[in-house]
């Protein structure tokens, strides 16, 4: 694996089956489906890719399982330039929970040497919060995505991320409190905020989004421009990337990029 990467992302890799209907089926019923595809997912892959996409020169710490999904996301990885050294596989379909403390180490230098980590937590709680670890004590800046969110996330994870960025639902979770308008977002930002996060971004779909930094105690709301969207789930995981790669060259998000989510006039200076 390459030492000379900006974002490294430890993280998971998940191979979706895409059934398309017209509608969801009803309890008990069938419908016919129009179209079937196999698609590359999981937050970090996905990240992960668009970041590189995006021209930054980037590294994936995953597990995958010894099958052809296995095999094809590897080569998907290879195919967009993303630095993946020598494969550890196993044998279970489980495969992202089995990244741990080993791989870890075998890809420090990789991870002290970037600019940027991120991570989720789709893979084991205890490795994303160990890689955010190895990550600041080497002064390497953090961005964590809390999804799947839960409730009694371990505080240490607010204090290991310089961007903490979640969305409304998984917001609501980790506080408690209801996130529908921009007010509410405001408030559960600075409550994030106080449990020792560098900045946090809570992301409101069509809203925009709103960003507490430790340094302005100010919250402060980015609005979207309206844009037709193709698909919400891929859309919530695009927010990441410009970040991530913004991060790795400046400390400047260029909000622009994400129309979806940020204003393309906008531009959030972050403490770094």
């Amino acid at each position: 694996m390459s030492e000379d990467v900006s974002v490294v992302v430890v993280g998971s890799c998940m191979t979706d089956l895409v059934s398309q209907a017209p509608r969801l089926p009803k309890a008990g019923e069938t419908i016919h489906g129009h179209r079937f595809f196999i698609g590359f997912g999981g937050k970090g892959a996905n990240q992960c890719i668009q970041a590189a996409r995006m021209g930054a020169k980037t590294a994936m710490v995953c597990k995958v399982g010894r099958d052809v999904f296995g095999n094809d996301y590897i080569q998907n990885f290879k195919n967009n330039g993303i630095s993946t050294g020598e494969n550890a596989i196993v044998i279970v379909a489980g495969a992202n929970m089995l990244l741990g403390q080993e791989e870890l180490q075998r890809a420090l230098t990789v991870i002290v040497n970037a600019k940027v980590l991120v991570c989720q937590l789709e893979i084991d709680p205890d490795t994303s919060l160990q890689a955010l670890r190895m990550a600041q004590e080497n002064h390497v800046k953090t961005i964590f995505n809390p999804a799947p969110a839960i409730a009694d996330l371990c505080s240490d994870f607010y204090k290991a991320s310089d961007v903490f960025c979640c969305n409304e639902s998984e917001a609501e979770l980790l506080t408690g409190l209801s996130v529908t308008s921009v007010e509410d977002a405001s408030q559960v930002g600075l409550e994030l905020l106080n449990k020792g996060c560098g900045s946090v971004i809570v992301t409101l779909g069509p809203q925009g989004c709103v960003v507490c930094q430790s340094t302005n105690m100010v919250p402060k709301h980015i609005p979207t421009t309206a844009v037709t969207v193709a698909d919400t789930t891929v859309m919530q995981l695009a927010f990441h990337p410009p970040v991530e790669d913004f991060l790795s060259v400046c400390p400047v998000l260029a909000n622009r990029l994400v129309g979806p989510v940020l204003t393309k006039s906008s531009c959030l200076i972050l403490p770094f």
